[in-house]
């Protein structure tokens, strides 16, 4: 049986399996984490000659390292070390070679628009620090900016894929992505799972949601901090007179999206 989750804005509602009892939930982890570790595995097997071919391209146009490591905060804010290829030049100050623009290559914009970057990323899910789908892990300067509500999207491992991918990814604004994480987190389940996962194909064949509006590559999350004079949208973010979110950003000014910087 299904049921309607009903939010103040008609484009966040999800149809999708009533959430589990308590008693559901050991059954559904164990039934998950198996799901994981079978498809993460054969995906691994099936991709080795074509990271193989990504990896050598990347050595040829960028230099070695060929991965991407960062330290992301994963289920409970647990850190561990997040795993991609790499499609960034590194920062170059003498060359002008600073922002995400200059530093994305021709390869990595490819890498990225087909999502063969993420293919590394399937070892952190055989490793356990990911699954399949959950919320995406974000930057660990983040942990301290959410909102109680927010910060629930860390009860679950996170994941390669989620419903926030399939909703429009990074298209959508941090408050949508949350509102979406945090209705995951109440309503996952197996048949949900198996959903994300399809459309997730479809996601990545259409190419959509790559990039945040305005942005080379995806916003930087400043905080749902409430701006005085400003009615305050979903989770405490404002909403200025025009309708777009406002938030504060590192020089105490309040900011729209477009005026925030990419990471």
């Amino acid at each position: 049986m299904t049921i309607q989750q009903e939010t103040d804005d008609p484009r966040l509602r999800h149809p999708g399996p009533a959430p589990s009892r308590p008693a559901d939930r050991a059954g559904y982890e164990r039934s998950k984490r198996l799901l994981d570790l079978v498809i993460a595995v054969v995906l691994l097997l099936l991709a080795a000659p074509v990271m193989a071919v990504v990896a050598v391209a990347i050595a040829a146009t960028l230099g070695r390292p060929v991965l991407f490591r960062q330290v992301r905060p994963g289920r409970y804010g647990e850190l561990f070390e997040l795993v991609k290829f790499r499609t960034m030049r590194p920062v170059d100050l003498a060359a002008g070679v600073v922002s995400d623009r200059d530093r994305l290559s021709r390869l990595g914009r490819w890498l990225r628009s087909t999502s063969l970057d993420e293919l590394p990323t399937l070892w952190n899910v055989v490793r356990g620090e990911m699954s399949l789908v959950g919320p995406r892990p974000l930057l660990v300067e983040y942990l301290d900016r959410y909102t109680p509500t927010e910060a629930r999207r860390h009860e679950v491992r996170p994941g390669i894929t989620g419903l926030a991918q399939v909703r429009g990814r990074n298209e959508l604004s941090f408050t949508e992505r949350f509102r979406h994480d945090v209705w995951y987190v109440d309503n996952r389940s197996l048949a949900l799972d198996l959903r994300i996962l399809v459309e997730t194909v479809s996601a990545v064949l259409r190419r959509r949601g790559i990039t945040a509006p305005g942005c080379t590559t995806s916003p930087t999350f400043t905080g749902s901090a409430v701006v005085a004079g400003y009615p305050g949208g979903g989770d405490g973010v404002p909403i200025g007179p025009d309708g777009r979110e406002i938030r504060i950003g590192p020089d105490g000014r309040a900011h729209p999206p477009a005026d925030r910087l990419s990471r």
